[in-house]
């Protein structure tokens, strides 16, 4: 965002991402939202907790992806890491 050719757009753009993913994989992120920007893609990563069945996570995981793609017109790609429970997860405090 930084010296960005476009920053509001894309503080927008990066809130929009968010919220659309909190809604649609409702209470299934254990971290933060990451989203990294590397030339017209837009990587997004996070852990993400087994509550559902694999082939639910792969249809979330797909149709993501498609309607983010669309909206935003440049290709979206998840990457996501999945983990048991949230014990399982450890945070480091700065």
């Amino acid at each position: 965002m930084l010296d960005g050719l476009r920053p509001s757009e894309t503080a927008v753009e990066d809130e929009f991402i968010r919220r659309f993913l909190r809604g649609t994989w409702h209470n299934l992120f254990l971290s933060e939202i990451i989203i990294k920007r590397q030339h017209n893609i837009i990587r997004i990563g996070g852990i993400v907790e087994r509550a559902i069945h694999p082939r639910k996570i792969y249809f979330l995981i797909g149709y993501t992806e498609e309607l983010l793609s669309f909206w935003l017109q440049c290709p979206v790609k998840l990457e996501l890491q999945t983990v048991e429970s949230k014990k399982d997860v450890v945070f480091r405090y700065i």
